[in-house]
């Protein structure tokens, strides 16, 4: 199972679609292990990019901080699950709390 978690400054940015980077973290579901992870920049902003653009990199599961209600919905049409509301941390982190069933998801840090 691929994630993907927006970036700045190598941990979660809380602005999803102007983000610098992403890393895309390979898991083992069975193992609860990251398996690989790999950092990609990210293309320009553009509205209704990134769901169809991650979707092609495999992506199923984003983790995002804020994340606008119509991005939302595009993603699950591209059968991507979001979590929102997660804290600032490295990605890691982030999958590991995942896998573990202890990711504290707050508030969508995004008003739009």
């Amino acid at each position: 199972m691929k994630i993907a978690i927006p970036l700045a400054n190598n941990q979660l940015t809380l602005h999803f679609g102007h983000c610098e980077q992403f890393a895309l973290l390979d898991i083992d579901p069975d193992n609860k292990s990251i398996v690989s992870r790999n950092d990609i920049d990210a293309p320009p902003h553009e509205p209704g990019l990134l769901p169809p653009w991650l979707a092609e990199r495999g992506v199923k599961l984003v983790i995002a901080g804020g994340i606008g209600q119509r991005a939302i919905n595009l993603f699950v049409q591209q059968g991507i699950e979001v979590i929102v509301g997660a804290p600032v941390e490295t990605p890691e982190k982030l999958v590991t709390d995942y896998m573990s069933g202890s990711l504290l998801a707050g508030t969508n840090a995004c008003d739009h």
